[in-house]
């Protein structure tokens, strides 16, 4: 059974399709009972201290409020879809439904009903992406976080992983990027100040000082996205220019004077790509473009970034 079609079947588990089997257990409570081994997709009544957290789950913070909520929702109406598991050695690990597993253990629930699955780590890690992907209260940065470690852990690209979700790589890279902003930016997102839309618009920027300033900007006066894109795409353009002073004229490596032409280029590049670019003239329409970068995470952003439109074009060549 391919990677590809196992991950299909757990899509369904997640989305809600259910079977005959899983309405069945929906209209039991729960008592206790010791499992014993499972066929793949065979629904068990597992105790829940047996039950171990998803070790690749992306949400760090959970509502205590919506926890309590759905815990008497448990007691009132009973669990309509199996959460879904895996065995562990002698015991199981969550792939999704934690939600519930924590409802269930606050309803003081001894068991649960789970759908047993036999995945490795990878799909595991996949599965507990999807699924948290279809939760809109799931913070970007949650989201960026469960990619990044995806690709570290498994050595793939971006367009590997969109593939094997079903989602464009431009969600992928854009999340990922949320991760080049410093820590004060990204903990406002976290505290959910500012969303990953203004996020995403300071990132041209840059200049971590700049990014920080232009976010204590937005909260301070309540900027919309529009506003904050249009805001920084106007510093990006003027950046050279200081209030009482005659603006500073870009220089060659040659110590020429750069044309406006050459600098609205550099502009252009940088908005674009979201760090500094400079372009160098040496004569016979030749030069080199020079692209920045500050760490070692901005690096491998623009290395994908870059090499995955040179893959495209050759394909598109082709």
């Amino acid at each position: 059974m391919s990677k590809e079609r196992r991950l299909g079947r757990g899509l369904q588990a997640l989305l809600g399709a259910t079977s005959e089997s899983s309405e069945s257990s929906s209209t039991q409570r729960p008592s206790a009972q010791t499992p014993t081994p499972a066929s793949e997709d065979q629904i068990l009544r597992i105790p829940i201290d047996q039950i171990e957290e998803n070790p690749f789950q992306p949400r760090t913070a959970f509502s205590e409020s919506e926890i309590d909520s759905l815990a008497e929702s448990l007691q009132a109406h009973d669990i309509l879809q199996p959460i879904l598991v895996r065995e562990h050695g002698s015991r199981y690990q969550l792939i999704s439904g934690e939600r519930r597993w924590r409802a269930a253990t606050q309803a003081g629930w001894s068991t649960i009903p789970a759908r047993v699955r036999n995945e490795d780590d990878r799909t595991v890690a996949e599965l507990a992406i999807v699924e948290n992907l279809q939760r809109k209260d799931l913070n970007a940065l949650e989201k960026a976080t469960s990619f990044k470690q995806y690709l570290d852990n498994h050595q793939c690209t971006q367009d590997e992983l969109a593939k094997r979700l079903s989602i464009d790589r431009s969600t992928i890279a854009n999340l990922i990027r949320l991760l080049e902003l410093p820590q004060a930016v990204q903990d406002e997102i976290m505290a959910e100040h500012i969303s990953a839309g203004h996020a995403r618009a300071l990132l041209p920027l840059g200049n971590a000082k700049q990014q920080v300033k232009f976010c204590k900007k937005i909260v301070n006066k309540g900027l919309s996205v529009r506003a904050t894109e249009d805001l920084v795409h106007k510093t990006i353009y003027s950046e050279d220019q200081k209030p009482g002073k005659l603006p500073k004229q870009p220089r060659t490596d040659s110590g020429d004077a750069k044309s406006p032409h050459v600098t609205n280029l550099e502009a252009e590049l940088k908005f674009a790509l979201g760090t500094k670019v400079d372009i160098n003239e040496t004569g016979g329409g030749k030069g080199k473009i020079v692209i920045h970068f500050n760490s070692h995470i901005e690096f491998e952003r623009l290395r994908r970034s870059l090499s995955g439109q040179s893959n495209a074009n050759a394909r598109n060549a082709g």
